[in-house]
């Protein structure tokens, strides 16, 4: 006879790992099937193979309020071993010349550095951070955990308050428009634009306007896990093992079971059958209707709209990793000691029209000049290099498609890592000699690894052609409930979309406890 459970989830990455977690504690069985040897997805670390004792952080690090999710203080993760700091000096935008915009923790001292470059866009600061406080706390960190409202009813309850009708207002312009109106100075910008926007959305697009006021006012800024950003899928897993839930890995799925018109289970590669009450996807709407159910089980409408879903042409991430003998020393830390100790640092970013190039050389398939960020986190957590050395990263959005063909990345990954790292050691000259070992990963590397991230797109989705809200992943699907019955979806291609947030998995297991008659224990 098949094993029997109440739910089971398809991928491990965070999002369905925060959804098991609820789901056991609400006293359902619930088993989680990830084709990968480790758990997490993209919260994944590696140990050098080369140097043991060197830890990287090769796709996930910067989780921006993480420790303001509610699932983190309901699943007690603390307890679990999770622990994060968020540095004061979180964000540094080093220029050539030996100047930086820095983003602190307090707003106000990031006015003053912004004042430094500007005095009208260090005032334009503080006045979108103060109109904007009431905004992020009272409808749109509200709306991002919960299932999303129909347009037309959402539009109408913010037609309601005055907060409510600046936030559509700023809404309709895209990141772009709302940066160029708003601030005057170059570089702040063009660090607005790379600090708030270019990582996580296309500034092009309208309807995303307030996405810079809304990150300048929120409450936390950039957070690091210490032991490395896979200790956060291990104390997840640990709270779900706790309560009864299990996580099988090597489990390759072949599909998702159909019987009566609703889901049932699934059919792993060895012919194995695992029957459930109900089935939840964390994987990609391709993956889960197109590859893993019988195209005569899928109205053709649905296969349609899961055929269309786009993913972000801005988004695929290309990393550097190294192991050093000495922590990289900033060039422009002489004169403004309090860049050693920066968090997050930006470089190669000096002039607003650079995201024109980039955006034209991701249309074109090349590589444009470097605009790279990272970390070397081991100035804050020593433990995750031997005594006295260091781990450090950077990052870059590359294309996908390497002039035509993904697969040119095989060939030139290497050689675009030792570009980074020349342009790297002109900021921070001691890395000539401070080098032990690196290595690089592209996005073709990323979508190896991660199915899910399609073209290497992290976010797992584009927000463009209406994927969002109640229409992501499309119409019909948007509330976490799919067309076909007892099948529920959980990942990044959810509301509120990609990035470490949790939220995707929070708001799903809500609608699927609710639907399977499971106590909500948890405090909506």
């Amino acid at each position: 006879m098949p094993e029997t459970f109440d739910v089971v989830v398809l991928g491990s990455g965070h999002n369905a790992l925060v959804l098991q977690a609820y789901l056991c504690r609400a006293g359902l069985r619930a088993l989680c099937l990830e084709k990968n040897e480790f758990i997490g997805g993209g919260l994944t670390c590696i140990t050098n193979p080369r140097l043991p004792g060197f830890i990287h952080n090769t796709h996930s690090f910067f989780h921006r309020a993480l420790t303001a999710m509610p699932w983190y203080g309901d699943l007690e993760l603390e307890r679990h071993g999770a622990c994060y700091i968020e540095p004061e000096l979180n964000v540094a935008l080093l220029l050539a010349d030996g100047r930086a915009v820095e983003w602190w923790t307090d707003s106000d001292r990031t006015a003053d550095s912004f004042a430094e470059f500007s005095r009208k866009d260090a005032e334009a600061l503080r006045y979108w951070v103060q109109v904007f406080e009431p905004i992020v706390e009272n409808i749109l960190v509200p709306e991002a955990r919960s299932a999303p409202l129909p347009p037309e009813e959402r539009h109408g309850r913010l037609m309601q308050s005055p907060e409510g009708r600046l936030l559509l207002e700023v809404s309709r312009k895209s990141p772009l428009q709302f940066v160029m109106e708003e601030f005057e100075n170059d570089v702040i910008r063009a660090g607005l634009l790379f600090f708030n926007g270019l990582r996580e959305i296309d500034l092009r697009l309208p309807g995303f306007g307030h996405a810079i006021p809304a990150l300048l006012a929120s409450k936390h800024k950039a957070q690091m896990c210490l032991g490395g950003a896979g200790k956060l899928a291990e104390s997840l897993a640990s709270d779900i093992r706790e309560h009864g839930g299990d996580i099988q890995t090597d489990a390759r799925i072949r599909a998702i079971v159909i019987e009566s018109g609703r889901a049932c289970g699934v059919e792993l590669d060895d012919g194995q059958r695992i029957h459930a009450r109900a089935v939840v996807s964390g994987l990609n709407p391709q993956q889960t209707f197109l590859e893993l159910l019988d195209q005569d089980l899928v109205p053709e409408e649905v296969r349609r709209r899961a055929a269309n879903f786009r993913y972000n042409l801005i988004a695929p991430l290309f990393s550097l990793n190294v192991a050093l003998s000495e922590r990289p020393r900033y060039r422009a830390a002489e004169k403004r000691p309090e860049l050693q100790d920066a968090f997050m640092v930006i470089l190669g970013l000096e002039r607003f029209g650079q995201f024109h190039d980039i955006v034209a050389a991701h249309e074109r398939g090349e590589i444009p000049p470097t605009v790279m960020w990272g970390a070397c986190p081991t100035v804050f957590d020593p433990s995750q290099a031997p005594p006295g050395q260091h781990t450090a990263f950077m990052w870059e959005k590359l294309p996908y498609s390497l002039r035509g063909d993904p697969r040119n990345w095989d060939r030139e990954k290497d050689k675009h890592g030792e570009d980074m790292l020349r342009l790297w050691t002109k900021y921070a000259p001691n890395l000539a000699g401070a080098v032990l070992d690196a290595f690089t990963r592209s996005p073709l590397d990323t979508e190896r690894l991660f199915p899910n991230m399609r073209f290497g797109d992290l976010l797992v989705g584009s927000f463009a052609q209406d994927q969002v809200g109640y229409h992501r992943p499309f119409a019909g699907a948007g509330q976490y409930r799919t067309p076909i019955a007892g099948l529920y979806l959980c990942g990044g291609s959810t509301h509120p979309g990609g990035n470490i947030t949790g939220l995707c998995g929070y708001n799903a297991a809500a609608v699927v406890a609710a639907d399977l008659g499971a106590p909500c224990w948890w405090r909506e």
